[in-house]
């Protein structure tokens, strides 16, 4: 069989999904569809970030947007360098965009209701509201050439409106953030403790798996779990649960765990395609 060569089989790549950071350190994921090349937050540094487009052989001069997904320092902490630095609008929510402090330079910006859908170039993106204890936080879910990505972290459970929403997707991103006993006995204060196990605090390891185990899609063929706290969880004990949740299901789906913090820098995080 003959082999492609590499610009040929680029042009075969019709969605390509890569988890650049996912942690507390910093979260960030691209997203690309075509020519339409989104960063999800920016949560990493300008440097780190660039570095990490680049060793997915990906320009970071080529970005179309940014899309925020709420304002907490995890997810934003690099988005006034490099929105400055690459001149790119910046989507957010009507109620978080008063959150970011701009400076001196303020980027393009792009207002969108939450829960509301609406197009980047030939991606369409859903967004969701989260329950988390930020503004406005929202999730989202890209649509392109008939392919489905659902990003939802940073959420204290999971309501019946985003089970909906998580439907029929093809690549999954879901926090898998804590093991409740580790949470329970480490070094937090009790006040944070309560915060992260609360309603709008982060998905603890138990209730990612339950999801898994009774209403992950048959369509999700890679299930990424991601945001894993550094002192309160550990990625053996995610891939562990996770793999037992889906035994039971006879799914042919790819599990992935993000380790905190993400792959170094100048290493390439893992690529997705479609």
């Amino acid at each position: 069989m003959e082999k492609l060569n590499p610009e040929a089989a680029r042009e075969l790549i019709i969605v390509k999904v890569s988890v650049l950071g996912s942690s507390s350190s910093g979260n960030s994921t691209f997203v690309a569809a075509g020519n339409t090349r989104i960063l999800v937050d920016a949560g990493l540094s300008r440097k780190v970030t660039f570095e990490k487009l680049c060793a997915i052989d990906i320009d970071p001069e080529s970005l179309t947007a940014i899309l925020i997904t709420h304002e907490h320092s995890d997810h934003v902490a690099g988005l006034q360098v490099i929105a400055r630095t690459l001149g790119i609008p910046v989507y957010l929510s009507r109620l978080t965009a008063p959150s970011i402090a701009w400076g001196e330079y303020v980027p393009p910006i792009e207002l969108f209701q939450a829960g509301s859908s609406f197009s980047i170039g030939g991606i369409e993106v859903t967004s969701f509201t989260i329950p988390h204890d930020a503004a406005d936080p929202v999730g989202f879910c890209f649509r392109a050439e008939g392919i489905k990505v659902s990003i939802a972290t940073d959420l204290g459970y999971l309501p019946d409106s985003i089970r909906i929403h998580l439907r029929g997707s093809n690549l999954l991103l879901l926090e898998s953030n804590h093991s409740l006993e580790l949470l329970k006995v480490g070094p937090y204060p009790w006040s944070v403790k309560q915060r992260v196990m609360s309603r709008v605090g982060h998905l603890s390891n138990d209730a990612a798996c339950e999801f898994v185990r009774n209403e992950l899609d048959t369509e999700t063929s890679i299930l990424i779990l991601g945001h894993l706290s550094e002192h309160n969880n550990h990625p053996v004990l995610v891939r562990q649960a996770a793999e037992e949740a889906l035994n039971g299901r006879a799914l042919f789906t790819r599990l992935v765990v993000v380790e905190p913090p993400s792959r170094p820098a100048g290493q390439a995080p893992e690529s997705f395609v479609y």
